[in-house]
């Protein structure tokens, strides 16, 4: 029996500082930001209508800034759903997020993200998990940091 397989989540702690690196390029569409903005009440023009995003200087439609946490939660996956992460998704519940972003996301956009783990800390029989996604465009500039912390439930919570 591991260490981790003894903690009341089973989340294993060992894997603070771990990175992983991006699996996949996530190419945003005008049809992906105009169903954010809608799911959200955005209302802005430039989240769907090209002139409107143009006349503001940018390069075609414009993200609501919610958007950058659909890419995180994604790119998330690759630690979430991963057997080494002692992780059981059925009992996550997201308890906090934060976003910084260093540009808007627009359509055309190829972004890449990794995600790192911060920190895991356990409390009262829940298991706290920091997640940090850095999402970077096709060049590797810095588009949007977006820091999760996930509340993993322990058995009988």
């Amino acid at each position: 029996m591991t260490e981790s397989s003894t903690r009341p989540t089973g989340v294993d702690q060992t894997l603070v500082g771990r990175s992983y690196a991006p699996r996949e390029t996530y190419e945003v569409s005008r049809v992906k930001i105009a169903e954010m903005a809608e799911a959200t009440g955005a209302t802005h023009p430039a989240h769907t209508d090209p002139d409107a995003a143009w006349a503001l200087g940018y390069a075609d439609v414009v993200a609501p800034p919610t958007f950058a946490v659909v890419i995180a939660q994604r790119a998330e996956q690759a630690y979430v759903a991963s057997p080494e992460s002692g992780i059981d998704f059925s009992r996550v519940v997201h308890a906090e997020e934060r976003l910084t972003h260093h540009r808007p996301i627009v359509a055309g956009d190829r972004l890449r993200t990794t995600v790192h783990v911060d920190r895991i800390v356990e409390r009262a029989g829940i298991t706290l998990v920091t997640t940090r996604a850095e999402i970077a465009d096709a060049e590797d500039a810095p588009v949007a940091t977006v820091v999760s912390v996930l509340a993993v439930r322990g058995e009988g919570r």
